[in-house]
């Protein structure tokens, strides 16, 4: 390419963006492929589009959301996905039953160890497989862990797309100190690639128990002090209350599942409803909250907190001896069949489907993830409110935009 005919950088002032660069219009340059594609790009008297985002964490330019607007009121909006282009899915379909563990995990990059869940559990069943009572404590400790890291970050994002400065930096505290003890067992602080089929990759350390010692003693305390931050602050919780109310029957016809599920009032949790690994022995709460609203889920996140809390201090207290891994062949084949497993992940329930022909690698591989499902209902959210509240509402949906384009 010669100098000549480079693209002009956007910043020259020579430059008129108009007739170099492109107008991006938020209307498509195609006829409406569906009724409501028509109805949607037909605007009313006054009415206009307007292109948003990103403007959460986790949707760093690969969320794009067009809204209809009436001066400030959205009247209708329609969340664009596809443009983060991962292709997990057949990654793992062209690896082998033990590579899939790492291609999965940077779907939910906050809560990593749920990725690795359900289809360690979906190959176990191919595979009939027993795993060790110590390794299913084990996941279940470090999944508590996770859980909790995830819901501290979520107050922080919460609060920042409201705004807020202090609790992002309060959030990652507390998050920082869980991955430093995931990190001391599981080698990484994010992508932690620890579940194993049949097990765990490496047992409980020293580093690792002295550190969620130290953090247990003072947990509830820290967690409290964090939570007056932000619920004695009149200005998050009037902004809350009252937007992006859904009903439970709207909710369930949405496939909504997790923690905004249950802000609606139904008490559905994975691990209650259809229980896996130890949690049937285990002693907790599943919390509601009735009025389905942003404050609704925002708090109920806070009371899985405190119920993580008590899990964790039930697996510290009922840990078994023994190994952490079943024996197995090397090289994995599974009878042909199909399985299906399902986990109950911080943001809902996160399942994987695999399909096995006899060979050692997947024949199919699918995943349900529980922020796709979720972002598809803004368009029944939003519409009546303002522009500022369309970020309050996809906020306390808490999406992840890894697992979206799978």
């Amino acid at each position: 390419m010669t100098a000549t005919s480079r693209r002009p950088p956007a910043d020259d002032p020579r430059v008129t963006l108009d007739e170099e660069l492109g107008v991006f219009e938020p209307i498509p340059p195609y006829p409406p492929r569906t009724e409501r594609e028509a109805e949607f790009y037909s605007l009313g008297d006054g009415e206009m589009f307007i292109n948003m985002g990103p403007q959460h964490p986790s949707t760093h330019g690969v969320l794009r959301v067009v809204m209809k607007l009436d001066g400030e009121k959205v009247v209708d909006l329609d969340p664009v996905l596809g443009y983060l282009h991962r292709g997990v899915e057949k990654l793992c379909e062209n690896a082998d039953y033990h590579q899939t563990i790492s291609q999965v995990d940077p779907l939910e990059y906050v809560s990593s160890l749920f990725n690795e869940w359900a289809p360690v559990m979906a190959y176990e069943q191919l595979l009939d497989i027993e795993v060790p009572r110590r390794a299913e404590y084990i996941r279940v400790l470090s999944g508590e862990l996770n859980r909790i890291s995830s819901h501290a970050l979520f107050m922080g994002w919460m609060a920042l797309d409201l705004g807020g400065l202090t609790p992002i930096l309060w959030s990652f505290i507390e998050r920082d100190e869980i991955v430093e003890m995931l990190a001391a067992l599981t080698g990484q602080r994010m992508l932690f690639n620890y579940f194993r089929i049949g097990g765990v990759n490496g047992d409980l350390n020293h580093d690792f128990m002295s550190r969620l010692g130290d953090w247990m003693t003072r947990a509830t305390q820290q967690i409290e002090s964090n939570l007056t931050l932000l619920n004695e602050n009149e200005i998050f919780v009037r902004r809350m209350r009252g937007l992006g109310t859904i009903d439970s029957e709207t909710a369930l016809r949405m496939c909504w599942t997790g923690p905004n599920l249950r802000a609606t009032g139904l008490p559905f949790d994975v691990r209650r409803a259809h229980p896996y690994s130890v949690y049937p022995e285990l002693d907790f709460d599943i919390p509601t909250r009735a009025e389905g609203d942003c404050l609704a889920r925002y708090l109920l996140r806070l009371d899985e907190i405190k119920q993580s809390l008590r899990i964790i201090d039930q697996c510290l207290d009922r840990m078994p001896d023994g190994p952490i891994m079943a024996k197995l062949p090397r090289l994995l084949r599974p009878r042909p069949g199909r399985a299906y497993a399902a986990v109950e992940g911080p943001r809902g329930q996160y399942a994987a489907y695999a399909i096995s022909d006899g060979t050692d690698q997947p024949f199919r591989l699918r995943i349900h993830d529980p922020s796709f499902i979720h972002l598809q209902s803004v368009g029944l959210l939003v519409p009546g409110h303002l522009i500022a509240d369309t970020i309050a509402v996809m906020a306390s949906l808490d999406p992840i935009m890894g697992g979206v384009d799978k």
